[in-house]
């Protein structure tokens, strides 16, 4: 069985989707600290203004990096539900499928959850069923470093808002698709940019990297 090893993210880019068509299995970290300024609690999306990025605040950010990725707790302080949630109808209320998944979404922001891996796990779990990825997802029982290449193939922090790697340049996909905004397409976005521009099509856009190994990036301490 092949396993592919991913930190669980907020709506994470395409090319994370991508490289689950060559798994048989998702593995997601349940037993890392969390960390700031990744795509644990941000995305990306198009506007009419550009890239803008969606961030998830969390209760104490000063030290939520010393608490455990599954008991960080999502700051309701901050009206960000329905900021992120009119982002999206501005960015993509006139895209071909936005109407087609957003009850769907809607009824997971609006339940809010207390934490933030339960929030992106039911996002996740929605996404994967939109693009017909029946794959099955299971969580870490412990922390490790490292992992033998032989067991998993290891993709935590593979991807990053400050840095992409080769394969996710070309953002995952077999070609581009139309886009909202803007006259050149852009890569690295979140999958709601392509699943709300080109519906149940979006997983037949996915292409997996050709060489996994050959784009791994360093792995930094956590």
């Amino acid at each position: 069985m092949s396993t592919v090893l991913f930190e669980l993210s907020y709506c994470p880019p395409v090319a994370f989707f991508a490289e689950l068509l060559s798994a048989d299995r998702l593995l997601l970290e349940r037993h890392e600290h969390y960390r700031k300024q990744t795509y644990r609690n941000r995305c990306l999306v198009l506007t009419a203004q550009g890239v803008q990025p969606l961030t998830v605040p969390v209760i104490d950010g000063n030290r939520s990096e010393k608490v455990g990725i599954d008991e960080l707790e999502i700051d309701y302080r901050q009206n960000w539900v329905h900021r992120h949630w009119r982002t999206l109808q501005t960015a993509y209320g006139n895209s071909s499928f936005f109407e087609y998944y957003a009850d769907y979404f809607h009824d997971i922001y609006v339940s809010k959850p207390d934490r933030l891996f339960d929030l992106n796990l039911a996002l996740l779990r929605l996404v994967l069923c939109c693009l017909r990825l029946p794959l099955p997802v299971a969580f870490t029982a412990g922390w490790h470093a490292s992992y033998s290449p032989e067991t998993l193939l290891d993709r935590r922090d593979w991807l990053s808002p400050k840095v992409l790697p080769d394969t996710a340049s070309g953002a995952g996909l077999r070609g581009p698709y139309r886009q909202c905004f803007g006259a050149a397409f852009v890569p690295g976005l979140s999958v709601l940019d392509l699943l709300f521009a080109v519906g149940p099509a979006a997983g037949h856009y996915l292409v997996p990297a050709p060489s996994p190994a050959a784009n791994l990036l360093p792995q930094e301490p956590v």
